[in-house]
Parts: structure tokens; sequence; C-alpha cells
């Protein structure tokens, strides 16, 4: 079951796409994050939502909130996925241990060894402020994450 909201987000530290390591406790007092798990790289549905996410990264720029998707692929597969279709945010690798945050966060799917797709969104003070999960094989709706950002009140940190 997917953590619920009003909770401290766990903190992780995980590849990006170009093998830096990104922890999520690095955004705390400096901005909101929006964690994206996704199944995996170069699926289509997964291929569709975060092409949608990239035509409308000036949503979350607006916000001033740092766009991230995770997934259980490499960092290799990730950089190649991002570059060919353009993503201009950070990817990071679940990779080993083997969905270890996807687990953390509950959204980690055992009999298919990847995580369901889900969104949390984590003000400055690393707080879960608001998440959302859709079935296996429904794409998330941009409007979903319209609603949520704009929900998002500065905290002061």
């Amino acid at each position: 079951m997917a953590l619920e909201n009003d909770i401290q987000a766990p903190d992780f530290d995980l590849p990006n796409q170009y093998g830096e390591h990104i922890r999520l406790s690095d955004y705390r007092g400096k901005k909101p994050v929006v964690l994206v798990f996704f199944p995996l790289a170069f699926s289509s549905t997964c291929t569709k939502e975060l092409c949608t996410l990239r035509d409308n990264l000036a949503l979350f720029q607006d916000h001033r909130v740092e766009l991230i998707g995770i997934s259980v692929d490499s960092k290799a597969t990730l950089r190649a996925f991002a570059e060919e279709e353009g993503y201009d945010f950070t990817m990071l690798a679940d990779f080993w241990p083997h969905g270890e945050v996807s687990k953390e966060y509950g959204v980690f799917l055992d009999h298919k060894g990847f995580a369901t797709r889900a969104t949390f969104l984590i003000d400055q003070a690393g707080i879960i402020r608001e998440h959302f999960v859709t079935e296996p094989g429904q794409a998330r709706s941009i409007a979903d994450y319209k609603t949520s950002l704009d929900k998002l009140v500065p905290v002061a940190v």
C-alpha cells in the first residue's frame, strides 16, 4: 500500500541517468519534489506518460517543483530512454537493491518486479502532501498533477 499524505517521505540515494547520486534530502529547504514512479522505460504507456510530462514541464517549473522519474531500470537504460525521448528532467535508477525505494514508498509490485504508476508530491520540509496511484495499465492524467501542484503551499523550513 502506497505511503499516505502528511508523513515524512523516506530519504534515498539513487543514481540518475548520468550516474550522479541524488538524495531526496538534498531538496529539503530548497524546493518541493514530485516523484513519478513508473514501471519500465520504453514501454508504451510509460513513454506516453513521460512525454506528456516533458511537454508540460513548464507546469512544474512554474510551481518551482523538481520533477523526478523513478523506475527499476538501470541508469544506462534510463539515459538512453531520456535521450531518445528528450526528457529534460532527472530519471533515477531504483535498480539495485532491486526496487528498494519503490518498496519503501509502498508501490513495488512483487509479482511483476517493478513499481506501479504512483506519484508523490513532497514539500520543502520533506512531507508527502499529495499522492495518487493509477491501476496497472492506466496512465496518470496531467490534470491530476495540476490539481496537486495547485494545492502546494510554500512551507517555512
